[in-house]
């Protein structure tokens, strides 16, 4: 048999217990949240959960890191996050809490998140440059990802052709394309107060509106339409 790692004892120093109280925070809380893998009501929100932990655990990762940067020990965030003694962890008893049922969990995560990114906000104006940034990540890192997968499909809101052209002529609407400067102001305004930058436009023109479609619609269909196509003429 091997030995086992002995405890690390720490320096919690204020700026360091700062620190270990967030990311230890984010780590127990993640650790609860993965209790549910296989165990959620559905497949969606099990995976939603496990998301969501990982999320945590990101968070906890950069925020340990900078902790033992801080303390000067040379502790990774393994060892932070793996070896210490039960009095050496400062999270929020909250995350702590036994994992309950989906409705307990489904409270305490709306709870914590509000309030962490309450704190997120406010950290990105520390003193520490590293903290500040590890806010700004926190902060941004999942809106630039979303940015950056969803704007190529933008472009087909403001693609005309028969169709618009007749709806203008009779009256019955606008043409799709009329829409594009006010919506491109709109957003703009919106992605500058979140200090992101409106991505570049791509060549890539998606085509769901003349009914050629991703891979993703044939699931939704499947799923939509299968208790009429399986029972006809049922109603709600």
């Amino acid at each position: 048999m091997t030995a086992s790692a002995s405890s690390i004892a720490i320096d919690a120093r204020p700026e360091v217990q700062y620190l270990l109280r967030l990311g230890d925070t984010c780590l127990i809380l993640a650790q609860r949240l993965g209790q549910w893998c296989g165990h959620a009501p559905i497949l969606e929100e099990d995976i939603a959960m496990t998301n969501m932990a990982l999320d945590l655990v990101g968070q906890a990762r950069a925020l340990l890191t900078r902790a033992g940067q801080l303390e000067g020990r040379a502790h990774d965030e393994d060892q932070l996050a793996f070896l210490r003694d039960e009095r050496d962890y400062f999270n929020a008893t909250l995350a702590e809490l036994p994992r309950g049922d989906f409705a307990f969990t489904v409270l305490r995560n709306a709870m914590a998140a509000t309030w962490l990114r309450l704190m997120w906000e406010r950290l990105v104006h520390s003193s520490d440059a590293e903290l500040a940034a590890i806010a700004a990540k926190g902060l941004q890192q999942r809106m630039e990802a979303a940015l950056a997968q969803l704007w190529r499909y933008a472009a087909e809101l403001f693609t005309d052709d028969a169709t618009d052209t007749a709806a203008r002529a009779s009256g019955l609407g606008p043409a799709w394309s009329e829409l594009r400067e006010p919506w491109q102001a709109e957003m703009a305004a919106l992605l500058q107060e979140a200090t992101l930058d409106m991505p570049a436009e791509s060549a890539f023109r998606s085509t769901g509106r003349n009914g050629v479609h991703s891979e993703h619609m044939g699931f939704i269909l499947a799923v939509m339409q299968h208790l009429q196509r399986a029972y006809p003429g049922g109603v709600w």
